[in-house]
């Protein structure tokens, strides 16, 4: 039924055109703001953090640094495709260096911070070092895959970093050894064994996720590293 009384409430309020104006201005306002990007733990770095790495490990860690926080910020809105190429080129100018002859260590994996720093690391460290910056520029996660292989051409284990534009796609691989970003099939060098994100941990097979074994928390080594992370 029509509400005489509710009419007569609106038409009454003096304030109310005055309201109306204002909310107007606060959406255009919000609307016109940049969009908040979640900071991502051991990759977002606060100025203060980059100084204290930079007395630490010196100038050129510090510019490292410096550089990687600016490629994420120059990247932010770029196609993923141009995500890819710039940090798989980006952290392929790092220095390879064994495990036992970088941390004394037969088996560690590094945090980006550490990678850079130090300006070394293994197969491992340059795929985690991807992995986090393309989550931090807002990659979604389910189209990451740390992929545990052997390369072939060297008889010994090795880590890559694929990618599925949708679930699926053929993924491509963002490798240390080689420069370019090829297609899982066209890497003949690279027997696949399993692989795993922050969520989940696949059995692999020619490249692509075949059976789901369980959460990627069974990784020893992967929870550790999210750990220290956290403290950076």
């Amino acid at each position: 039924m029509y509400n005489s009384t509710h009419t007569r409430q609106w038409k009454g309020s003096g304030n109310f055109k005055h309201s109306l104006a204002l909310l107007v201005i606060i959406i255009t306002c919000a609307l016109a703001l940049p969009l908040v990007v979640k900071s991502e733990p051991g990759v977002n770095l606060s100025s203060a953090f980059i100084k204290q790495m930079g007395q630490k490990y010196g100038q050129r860690a510090q510019l490292r640094l410096k550089r990687w926080q600016k490629l994420i910020k120059d990247l932010r809105n770029e196609s993923e495709q141009t995500k890819l190429k710039e940090v798989n080129d980006f952290f392929n100018r790092v220095r390879f260096i064994d495990d036992i002859k970088h941390w004394r260590k037969k088996d560690y994996w590094a945090t980006p911070v550490e990678f850079l720093v130090t300006n070394g690391g293994d197969c491992e460290d340059f795929t985690i070092a991807k992995y986090y910056t393309l989550k931090a520029l807002g990659v979604d996660i389910a189209k990451l895959s740390i992929a545990y292989v052997k390369a072939l051409d060297y008889n010994q284990a090795h880590m890559v970093l694929t990618y599925y534009k949708t679930p699926r796609s053929e993924p491509v691989i963002l490798d240390n050894l080689i420069p370019q970003i090829k297609r899982a099939s066209q890497r003949k060098d690279l027997l696949h064994v399993y692989s795993f994100n922050g969520d989940n941990l696949w059995i692999s097979k020619k490249g692509r996720r075949a059976n789901l074994v369980g959460s990627s928390d069974r990784l020893g080594p992967w929870v550790k590293l999210q750990k220290r992370l956290k403290t950076q």
